[in-house]
């Protein structure tokens, strides 16, 4: 399982919006990637984000690279994620 991939739900651990889950919309090189929530659903905002700040799970929703939030959104009701991704989680560091 590649752990950084687009699509892959991850849960912040680091920062303000530190137990949310977002997904990963794009990577941007090794060590950053663009992230969202997206804000209405879970509370993040569409970002580039240090990839040692997510912990990855082990679910994955089907995008493509670089989705809207609207699209994101769509996926995750499809999937039938999205009551999972406003729930806050404590997350574990490493």
């Amino acid at each position: 399982m590649p752990a950084i991939e687009v699509g892959r739900i991850c849960v912040k651990i680091v920062g303000r919006e530190a137990g949310r889950r977002c997904v990963i919309v794009d990577i941007v090189d090794k060590n950053f990637v663009l992230v969202t929530g997206p804000r209405k659903v879970s509370g993040v905002k569409r970002r580039r984000v240090n990839a040692n700040h997510l912990e990855p799970i082990q679910t994955r929703i089907d995008i493509k690279r670089g989705a809207t939030d609207e699209e994101v959104t769509e996926a995750l009701t499809a999937a039938g994620k999205l009551e999972e991704m406003a729930n806050i989680v404590k997350p574990t560091l490493s």
